[in-house]
């Protein structure tokens, strides 16, 4: 269960786009037109990610009329991404005196 768990968030984290999509909801909500617009990606393209996400759990769609908000399912994720940003900083190859 809990390894099924963290194969679907690191999944959801595989995409570059559907991370940076998950990073820009840190701070605040999103619509899918806005998203495609920012990070320069079809708007059909951030609506596939937006589904994948919706579809893991990560985030959640809430309806304004014919619009439609997206934001973290949950406000702790925030702080988990800058918390595993950190930690791969401090223990991934990035990491300063790593050599790999």
């Amino acid at each position: 269960m809990q390894r099924d768990l963290l194969v679907k968030f690191a999944h959801a984290l595989s995409d570059p786009t559907r991370t940076e999509i998950l990073m820009h909801l840190r701070s605040r909500p999103g619509y899918p037109s806005e998203l495609a617009e920012s990070f320069g990606v079809p708007r059909q393209s951030i609506s596939n990610h937006l589904a994948e996400l919706r579809t893991s759990g990560l985030v959640d769609v809430i309806r304004e009329g014919r619009r439609s908000r997206y934001e973290l399912a949950d406000k702790r994720l925030g702080p988990l991404l800058d918390n595993i940003t950190g930690l791969m900083l401090t223990v991934g190859p990035l990491a300063a005196g790593k050599n790999r």
